[in-house]
Formats: structure tokens, C-alpha cells, sequence
């Protein structure tokens, strides 16, 4: 058993703070050492681990005021009815071991290494030294409780390894999202609610594991599927989009804007393009497995205007007089 620890200073709060106090305490400190944010620091690792230990004592209104009177062994089997019986004790068998006149919530459990010792010195007897192992038959296993952050006041207790359970669950992402990676809050069907860092260039099928976030204490895996974009399709590592130019545009060329998955960027038109023609924008696409991105294809399609202002009117019907192409001159037939 650990020696006292004082779970008002680990979530850094005052001994009289109000339950909004210690919850607002805790989201912080949990966000400031969570493993995802600190990866590899095993000092982060065990900070959250207490943390979580103390807000789920401090947050339950009976485990706070169990432990504001016994200190650390609040929650230790049988300790009620050993102070019970000691008390009996010490009045057919007068003061022992410098426990005469005290309560168990007088008692400074931080002098006791552990609860065996301060019953020992309790109940007068004399402390065993031996660093002999307990027997087997004397051996406890306790469940290891570890808390997220991301969740309510309830923490998870994860417990022995032969009865943890993996889950699977289904996760709907918008190409967008599934894109760029990040953090993102998700709601479970379980009614749980998770923040989780998703990396970049998710497709469909792919499964992302959550250490821990299964079912007792198994992980959890989400299944992802990418929702099919308006604009941009995906073939491979391509993107493909349509891009409407106007006939000008595509009789004359120039530099236009064409929106990616990065933003807005500048392309050159070349003069003359056809409908349903191709360009090519390098290393615009999505990302493959190794990280390098394909390209993005943008076809192109004219748009006509329905309708025209009458200088434009005026432009176009001297164009029609003047214009020497002939799109139906060579048609196929007899």
C-alpha cells in the first residue's frame, strides 16, 4: 500500500472546495498531463493516473466524506470494525502504543507505512520486520482504476487482462475531417463521449485503436468510413473535382482559382480548352500509406451564362459577326 497522499493537493484544490471547484481542477490537470498529449513522459502518465485516483474519491459525495474522515484508508476492508474493536481494547486494556484517547479521524495516517502497521500499533502489537512475501492464500488483487478526462465523474476500472474485452464501433467522418486529422470529440452509442486524436489521411475501412477504452479496460477500435464529398471524389490517392470556367475563360486562358482540400489556390488555363478536359495540380491529392500525397484533377466544364447584361449583349453579337470558327462544318454526315 502506498503511504498517504493527500488527493486535495493533487487536484490542487482547497479542503472546502465545492464540487464545481474540484471539477473544473480536474478537467484541467487531466487535459495538461494526458498521455495522448504528453507521449512517452511516464511522469505525465502517473499524474493522470492520480489525478483521475483523487477526483473519483473527491467527486463522490460518500467517498469524500468517508475519506475526509479516515485519510488514505477510507476504502480498506475491515477498517471500520478494526478501529471498532481497537477502541474495545483500549478500555479493559488501558493505553497501548500511543493510541490512548484517540479517534480514527484523529489518527495522522501518514506516520504508517501501511493499514497492517497502524493496526499493529492500534491494537499494542509488535511490528513485524520480515520482508518475508504474503502467502498466496493471503494475497489480494484489486482492480486498477484509470480516468479520462473526456468523460463524466465516473472513472473506468480496467481489470485483469483475462476479462478485458475489445469493442469495435463505427465512426462517420466528412473527407474534410477524415483529411486533416486532429482532435475531435465523439459520441459513443454507449452514450460515452471521447476526445480523440485522429490522424491525417483517413479512408474508409481503416480502424483506429483507443487503448483502453473497451470494455473492461479492453480497447476500443473505431471503424472508419469517409462520407462522399459534393465537390471532390476520390480515386486512389486522386482527387477529382469540376471545375466551372465560363467561355471566355476557355477561349482565352489565363490564371483562375481552383479549390483544394488545402484551400483556394492559382492554376494556369490554357487558351482554348475543351469541355471535360483535364488538368493536372501536383501533389494535391490525398495521402497514401507512405505519406506521399497524389495529385488533383481538375475537369473542366463551360458554363454558359443564362442570363447577360446588355453591354455583354452588344459583345457578343459582334463576336458572332466577326468569329471565324465553324464547329459544324465537319460533321459526319453524307
Amino acid at each position: 500500500m502506498r503511504n498517504f497522499r493527500n488527493y486535495y493537493d493533487i487536484l490542487d484544490v482547497p479542503r472546502g472546495a465545492t464540487n464545481d471547484d474540484i471539477k473544473r481542477s480536474y478537467r484541467r490537470l487531466a487535459r495538461q498531463y494526458h498521455p495522448d498529449l504528453n507521449p512517452g513522459d511516464k511522469s505525465a502518465e502517473d499524474r493522470f493516473k492520480d489525478i483521475g485516483e483523487a477526483y473519483d474519491v473527491l467527486s463522490d459525495a460518500t467517498k469524500r466524506a468517508q475519506y475526509d474522515r479516515f485519510g488514505q484508508y477510507w476504502n480498506q476492508q475491515g477498517f471500520q470494525e478494526s478501529t471498532a474493536t481497537a477502541a474495545r481494547g483500549r478500555a479493559w486494556g488501558g493505553n497501548r502504543a500511543g493510541a490512548s484517547g484517540s479517534s480514527a479521524s484523529e489518527v495522522d495516517f501518514s506516520k504508517y507505512a501501511d493499514f497492517q502497521e497502524f493496526v499493529d500499533q492500534l491494537m499494542g502489537r509488535r511490528q513485524k520486520t520480515s520482508n518475508t512475501p504474503p502467502r498466496s492464500s493471503e494475497r489480494r488483487t484489486s482492480p486498477r482504476t484509470e480516468a479520462d478526462p473526456f468523460r463524466s465523474s465516473t472513472a473506468k476500472t480496467a481489470y485483469a487482462t483475462g476479462d478485458r474485452r475489445d469493442a469495435e464501433a463505427r465512426l462517420v467522418v466528412p473527407l474534410e475531417k477524415a483529411y486533416s486529422g486532429g482532435r475531435e470529440r465523439i459520441r459513443l452509442e454507449d452514450g460515452r463521449s471521447l476526445e480523440v486524436n485522429m490522424p491525417s489521411g483517413m479512408v474508409t475501412g481503416q480502424r483506429i485503436r483507443l487503448k483502453g477504452q473497451g470494455k473492461s479496460g479492453g480497447d476500443l477500435y473505431l471503424r472508419i468510413e469517409v462520407l462522399p464529398h459534393e465537390f471532390f471524389k476520390l480515386e486512389g490517392t486522386d482527387i477529382v473535382c469540376e471545375l466551372p470556367i465560363t467561355p471566355c475563360e476557355a477561349v482565352l486562358g489565363g490564371q483562375i482559382e481552383a479549390p483544394t482540400l488545402d484551400g483556394w489556390v492559382k492554376m494556369t488555363l490554357p487558351a482554348g480548352v475543351r469541355p471535360g478536359q483535364r488538368l493536372r495540380l501536383g501533389s494535391k491529392g490525398y495521402p497514401g500509406v507512405d505519406g506521399v500525397r497524389g495529385d488533383q484533377l481538375v475537369q473542366l466544364r463551360i458554363d454558359v451564362p443564362r442570363k447577360v447584361s446588355p453591354q455583354e449583349q452588344e459583345l457578343y453579337e459582334k463576336l458572332r459577326q466577326i468569329e471565324s470558327y465553324k464547329p459544324r462544318t465537319d460533321l459526319p454526315l453524307p
